[in-house]
């Protein structure tokens, strides 16, 4: 299976939501008219493209309709499959060597599988990848990226529960230059609960790296559960505040009938989307591509 057809399969929900009521719109009307627009923007809220975003949208769709004269309202969904991947774009993240990537987001979200997935991904494409358990707080977490690490075939630094991350890092930055590795992927607490506590911690690792690792790139991917909807819209805004946001790995489209929030966050935040999240499996972790996102969902 390529990767489109791979990324169609895991998106049939949204599909069924999004693109099965934009049929049903396309055959109920005949005209461009004022009904036409109201109800295609109820369907793009429905689907977790959010009000701001879909009032872009349908309004952009309403000039451009206007100015190139477009009538035939299934002539009109095409224009909007290409207005909405203008929205979002296409910008593959740039990787350096060496490079840190700090993987933030609120427990739950499938950020340790994330971590093993991109792991696996950056080691497909020849990268020397190495992960580091800087989630030191919640139980057992190091456990469970340790399974993912070796699922990855990459190596992992750890230390007890409880360590301070910070510490971990360190040892995790002396075994990417020992060990010659291009990337060091960190794991960090995913805790929002106390935002001053998780900005100093952030803060303290990124001192670390600084310090000890200055010819690295350090870089923060944010993971949010596409299931969470508008919920993650919220989340992504308060991580925004506290760390500076290289990109979102957005995870669980699979299990969404809303996957529009990929178009929101990209609208709202002005945070591209890097990777998505379509299945369980190893592979399943893609880079983001606008065009095949919206193709696969209409």
């Amino acid at each position: 299976m390529g990767l489109f057809d791979k990324l169609k399969s895991r998106l049939t929900r949204t599909r069924e939501n999004l693109s099965g009521r934009m049929d049903e719109l396309v055959e109920t009307y005949v005209e461009l008219d004022d009904d036409f627009y109201d109800e295609l923007t109820d369907i793009l809220i429905m689907a977790d493209v959010g009000v701001k975003t879909t009032e872009l949208a349908v309004n952009q769709l309403r000039d451009k309709c206007k100015n190139e004269k477009i009538g035939n309202p299934a002539k009109a969904r095409e224009a909007l499959k290409e207005i909405l991947e203008n929205i979002m774009g296409s910008e593959p993240m740039k990787l350096a060597s060496p490079m840190v990537l700090f993987v933030i987001g609120v427990n739950g979200v499938g950020k340790t599988t994330s971590i093993g997935k991109l792991a696996s991904r950056l080691k497909t494409v020849g990268r020397r990848v190495i992960i580091c358990a800087g989630d030191t707080f919640r139980a057992a977490a190091a456990d469970q990226l340790t399974i993912w690490a070796e699922r990855a075939g990459v190596p992992i630094i750890k230390r007890h529960e409880g360590a301070d991350p910070a510490s971990v890092v360190f040892d995790g930055i002396q075994a990417a230059k020992a060990r010659g590795a291009d990337v060091l992927i960190v794991d960090t607490a995913g805790r929002l609960h106390n935002k001053a506590h998780l900005m100093e911690e952030l803060k303290k690792m990124a001192r670390v790296i600084s310090r000890e690792f200055p010819e690295a790139k350090a870089r923060s991917l944010l993971v949010i559960d596409a299931t969470t909807g508008q919920n993650g819209l919220a989340q992504a805004n308060v991580f925004k505040d506290v760390a500076d946001l290289e990109g979102i790995i957005l995870t669980k489209l699979d299990g969404t009938a809303k996957g529009g929030i990929a178009i929101a966050i990209r609208h709202e935040l002005g945070l591209p989307v890097r990777y998505i999240g379509v299945g369980e499996q190893i592979d399943d972790l893609q880079p983001f591509d606008a065009k095949e996102f919206i193709d696969a969902i209409f």
